[in-house]
């Protein structure tokens, strides 16, 4: 099939008036900022450029630079430094590449280094390097091999000998080839090196944490190289906009630099939405993507996870129609070649869309884009900012659309958009100080020529000192007359990963033998061990065997995957050094050095639907240790014994407060969440009592935590925030729970975590002394976050769950008309339908379906191998039996009142039994949803339905496990209602075989039910 023409100029405009006036998802948004078209501001001063370079960029229309272009040209011509940090599409790449061509034309020897995170970068820099090179005729001939070359691992041997040899005046490469390749074969590159006029760093605000601590020490080791060779070079940095970038700019290339900010560059009409969904994020995300691509307007759709990349392609492309091969995921993980596949199609038009990880945040070109569905908050303004950049580049009008999910940080700021808007960009952080970075550069600088005890790398007393650890390790070996240290090993560069993350582990098909792709070690031991379910390319894989020696993880294809796993770890911390202590409110608050200990010991399988446990199985893995920095808030005894007095959970409170200050980490620091960790300890043996800790989660620390000490009475007050306002019951994802603890969210206590950072908000504000250290001897792993102990008056029974097809649903519907209304509730059949929802074990998630969209709430309910309601039977079926020819009863159905009724007798109420049974009642009643039909109130209609259905799904679930609900009964006394559930469920669902008669679309996936 043709692309929809672009000729035909599809409107982003006519797109978001459809999404604002419609009944489903106009009440989801909750915020519409428009950013208005603005003119560009130009550069005053004539005479800038030379006239071949002034010819060159006339030839490609460009009469003028922008103001930011002149600024910075006329910076570097004085001979400084300088770092760029304008928005997205702000024309940086035209900041470097003419002062570079400048010193070409004017010294036929001169050289210039191009340092890109990624390698799609390289290519695309390369083009635009030759056009350049092209519309100069005066250039043409000088140079054997252009004005530009790439060198990096994709490079053959026979192309990089001939770079070499005639040395292009521009080379193209990323940190790890100029850790690899050029600094430890210097002498190969001396007349490179000797004529080393500017080093370009692009993309910098990604050399942040470790890679960024590592790429520090790059520069510093280059630095060095070019000293000995007698060259001083001028390195200009290109950052997207963040908050400190004449600070960052400084530490990572330990020079002064001079700072520009301001653009002059037009930005074309953006739109910018909140979108709250009452639907899974990724579920609506899919609605949206195949609303858009149907429309021709070509979109970018960014994840939170490689598993979500799959599952909304996986959704999306069945809808698609003939244009389903137009749309692609994109992650890491995928083979190099795979990527620069999608990247070509992308630029070409080939694809319409593509669902990415931040794997395509970076400025590779992949042309024009006219919207961005951003699948939570990306964790921080500036990558929200940098994402959204990617589309509106054509001088199109373009939209950013941002869902919310239920973590934090998400929900803080679809309940405050303005503060997303009127918040400063966050800080960039690294820390060239990380003293096990630090140590394996010395080795690196050592090797690449010999540290003399008077060399300038050596100038701090953190430095000095690692060195003299390496010479006691015998890393380092000191000269006969104790001036020079000289490394051990001949190339200790291999040993050395930039990027932080340990040895890479190849994923093989153990059926095929083919290589799937690569993932980290410390990934792998959560995701890929035996037995984990793992996911690549929309297929789902089962993990045979992890061989960490071997560096190999071999998979088979599951096909029909009924479960998902999630690794049990537990952690121990031990205090080494405390560097700062401090007062806040009436805690003690400290910073230092830690060392964590992990020891992931099992897996949980949980069932894909319902998310409830059904086994856990032990793991023989090694402990991972590392040394790290974090800070650690100390809670004061009055504090615990209160909380103790009134009779709340304090290590469900410590735990939830652990939780939260990690989730809404980011709003202080330029981090995703990952970077950081968490342990709470009820009585931590050096603290002498109960103490949070939270530290960067790389070894040796990367700058995060230590800027968060900095900021910690902010952290305190928007967790208190956090907590406050969220109206949930117990705890949830947007507060206190995380999708990433190891000990599955246990305990938790919402309530007695409120209480906590209250109290730790007015407690006494008397002076606390700075802690004294007590080493521990002999450290062993524990958890410190305890379970709850088996047994108890209620016994759970995990198989009860087994008795669930894998593909149920749990329906509800509300109706426009009371009984009385239609003339008693004999005539159900007359009340008609306002809004339904089926919640998908598929999807793990809600589908809502108002009156227009009932045909496909029947599909949908076709579709299910278990239809679960309450009071289905009797009231929902026969309310949708007048708008369908299909036979409702004939579906394999389970009424949990049915079910009640037949063990007691009479019925209960749903609001009766959940109230008793889960703790929680109903968020409305019968009249208010009717009201709110009458009020067009939509938004609040179907989460009162959707509430009513998760109750459902919660009674269905805590009934399998235990065999009984629990009522009052008329004597007042809770009592248990016993069930057979499991029974019912059995005779209903008698195995069907599929015959492909009829088919049906949920989700994006297709389901068969016998014709």
């Amino acid at each position: 099939m043709e692309l929809p023409c672009r000729q035909y100029q599809p409107l982003v405009s006519e797109y978001l008036r459809s999404l604002k006036e419609s009944s489903k998802f106009g009440p989801q948004v909750v915020c519409h900022k428009i950013f208005e078209e603005t003119e560009p501001i130009f550069f005053q001063e004539n005479g800038l450029l030379s006239s071949p370079l002034a010819a060159a960029l006339r030839k490609s229309g460009i009469n003028t630079l922008y103001c930011h272009q002149g600024e910075a040209f006329a910076q570097i011509a004085g001979g400084a430094n300088i770092i760029v940090s304008t928005p997205t599409s702000s024309g940086k790449s035209m900041v470097y590449n003419l002062p570079v061509f400048e010193k070409i034309l004017a010294e036929r020897n001169s050289h210039a280094l191009y340092l890109f995170p990624l390698k799609a970068l390289s290519q695309d820099q390369l083009r635009t390097l030759n056009k350049l090179y092209d519309d100069m005729p005066g250039l043409h001939g000088r140079y054997d091999l252009g004005p530009a070359a790439i060198y990096d691992g994709d490079t053959s041997p026979y192309r990089r000998r001939k770079i070499r040899e005639h040395t292009p005046p521009i080379l193209i490469a990323n940190p790890e080839m100029l850790h690899l390749s050029f600094l430890p074969y210097h002498e190969n590159w001396v007349h490179f090196f000797k004529n080393l006029d500017y080093v370009i760093i692009d993309e910098v605000h990604t050399y942040r944490g470790v890679f960024g601590s590592h790429v520090a020490w790059l520069i510093r080791r280059l630095k060095r190289i070019l000293d000995y060779y007698g060259k001083k070079t001028q390195f200009i940095l290109s950052s997207a906009t963040i908050g400190n970038p004449k600070e960052f700019g400084e530490r990572l290339i330990g020079e002064k630099v001079k700072v520009i900010t301001r653009t002059g560059a037009p930005l074309s009409k953006k739109n910018f939405l909140f979108l709250n969904p009452w639907d899974s994020p990724a579920y609506t995300a899919s609605q949206l993507l195949e609303a858009s691509l149907k429309r021709g307007l070509r979109t970018i759709v960014y994840t939170q996870s490689r598993k979500m990349t799959e599952l909304i392609t996986l959704w999306t492309q069945p809808r698609l129609g003939a244009l389903a091969d137009k749309v692609s995921s994109y992650r890491a993980g995928f083979l190099a070649e795979e990527r620069r596949e999608i990247e070509q199609k992308l630029a070409d038009g080939s694809l319409l869309g593509v669902i990415s990880t931040s794997a395509l945040e970076l400025g590779i070109d992949i042309g024009d884009l006219d919207i961005c569905i951003l699948v939570g908050y990306p964790g921080s303004i500036m990558a929200s900012w940098q994402r959204g950049g990617r589309v509106g580049r054509s001088g199109r009008e373009s939209a950013i659309i941002m869902l919310g999910s239920e973590d934090a940080l998400d929900q803080y700021y679809m309940n405050n958009p303005q503060r997303f808007f009127s918040k400063d960009v966050e800080s960039a952080v690294l820390n060239p100080g990380n003293i096990k970075i630090l140590k394996e550069h010395l080795i690196c600088a050592a090797a690449e020529i010999p540290l003399h005890k008077s060399d300038s790398i050596l100038g701090s007393e953190a430095v000095r000192k690692g060195a003299e650890e390496l010479r006691a390790e015998a890393k380092l070996l000191l000269s006969a007359d104790g001036l020079e240290y000289y490394a051990a090993r001949k190339r200790p560069q291999r040993n050395v990963n930039l990027r932080g993350t340990g040895n890479a582990l190849t994923i093989i098909n153990g059926e095929t033998g083919v290589i799937m792709g690569e993932v980290d070690a410390a990934r792998a031991l959560k995701e890929c061990h035996e037995g984990a379910i793992y996911l690549h390319r929309v297929k789902t894989w089962f993990v045979e065997k992890l061989d960490l020696q071997a560096a190999e993880i071999v998979v088979t294809e599951k096909k029909r995957a009924t479960f998902y796993t999630r690794a049990m770890a537990t952690k121990d911390t031990e205090i080494l050094t405390v560097t700062a202590t401090r007062n806040i409110y009436g805690c003690r608050l400290s910073h230092g050095n830690l060392k964590v200990s992990e020891h992931v010991t099992g897996y949980q399988k949980r069932n894909n639907g319902t998310n409830k446990l059904i086994t856990t199985l032990p793991l023989e893995l090694p402990v991972q240790t590392m040394e790290t920095e974090g800070f650690w808030l100390d809670i004061p005894a009055p504090i615990v014994t209160l909380m103790e007095d009134k009779k709340l959970h304090f290590m469900g409170g410590l735990h939830a407060f652990e939780h939260v200050m990690i989730s809404i980490f980011p709003l202080l620091v330029l981090c995703d969440r990952n970077d950081v960790g968490g342990i709470s300890c009820p009585h931590h043996e050096q603290t002498e009592g109960a103490t949070i800790f939270i530290y960067d989660g790389h070894a040796g620390g990367s700058g995060l935590s230590a800027e968060a000490y900095r900021k910690a009475e902010e952290l305190i007050e928007r967790a208190l925030e956090i907590v406050k306002t969220c109206d949930c019951d117990n705890g949830c994802p947007s507060c206190v729970h995380s999708p990433k603890c190891g000990s599955g969210n246990r305990p938790i206590d919402k309530n007695a975590c409120l209480n906590l950072i209250e109290g730790v908000m007015v407690s006494s504000s008397e002076e606390i002394p700075p802690m004294a250290v007590v080493n521990r001897e002999s450290p062993q792993t524990k958890d410190y976050i305890p379970r709850p102990a088996p047994g108890g008056e209620i016994a759970y029974y995990q198989n009860g769950l087994e008795a669930l097809p894998e593909h149920y649903g749990v329906f509800d519907l509300e109706t426009k008309f009371s009984a009385d209304e239609v003339g008693g509730w004999h005539r159900a059949e007359k009340m008609g339908i306002s809004v339904g929802v089926v919640y998908d074990s598929v999807l793990d998630g809600c589908v809502t379906y108002l009156e227009h969209e009932t045909a496909q709430l029947v599909a949908h309910l076709q579709s299910l191998d278990l239809v679960v309601g309450f009071n289905n039977k009797q009231f929902d079926n026969r309310v949708l039996a007048s708008y369908t020819t299909v036979d409702l009863t004939g579906l394999p159905t389970l009424d949990l009142l049915e079910e009640v009724k037949n063990h007691l007798g009479y019925r209960l109420s749903l609001n009766g039994i959940a109230e008793h049974t889960l703790s929680i009642k109903k968020s409305g009643d019968g009249l208010m949803a009717l009201q709110w039909y009458r009020e067009k109130n939509f938004e609040m209609l179907s989460k009162y339905c959707k509430k009513d259905v998760e109750i459902t799904r919660d009674l269905l679930i805590f009934g399998l496990e235990n065999g009984f609900f629990l009522f009052r009964n008329k004597a007042g006394k809770t009592v248990r209602l016993p069930l057979s559930l499991a029974k019912t469920i059995a005779a209903q669902c008698a195995p069907k075989e599929p015959t492909g008669n009829s088919a049906v679309d949920v989700g994006g996936i297709q389901y068969f039910r016998p014709g």
